[in-house]
């Protein structure tokens, strides 16, 4: 699960350089993305990832280029900011399901801080 949130990680970077809205698409889906099989995502995240897979693959690819570039090449600017804005709402949905799943540990008591004295009420 870490290396799936890790791969969104790099994959809204990407999102987020330079370059037109349709390349920085294409760099964050092919390179971190499209090797992820929604089964192995959490349930909450499966239908969206879906989608986002079908919609960033469904042209036929032409001379050699690859399913999600013919795919991206078809679509309109808004859809493609509609993609990308899919992508990061996964990535917010998938540190949600992390951090609700992490064990919550006590620290030990050496770590924790005690009130300065003149913070502590007197009666």
């Amino acid at each position: 699960m870490s290396n799936h949130v890790n791969r969104f990680h790099a994959a809204v970077k990407a999102l987020a350089g330079h370059g037109h809205i349709k390349q920085r698409l294409i760099q964050a889906f092919e390179e971190n993305l499209a090797g992820i099989d929604e089964v192995d995502l959490p349930h909450a995240v499966t239908k969206s990832f879906a989608n986002l897979a079908k919609m960033m693959s469904q042209v036929d690819p032409l001379n050699g280029e690859g399913p999600i570039c013919a795919s991206v090449r078809k679509m309109s600017i808004q859809e493609a900011d509609e993609c990308a804005h899919q992508m990061i709402d996964i990535y917010g949905a998938m540190i949600r399901h992390a951090d609700d799943t992490q064990e919550l540990l006590p620290l030990p008591p050496q770590d924790q801080q005690q009130a300065p004295p003149f913070l502590v009420k007197s009666n």
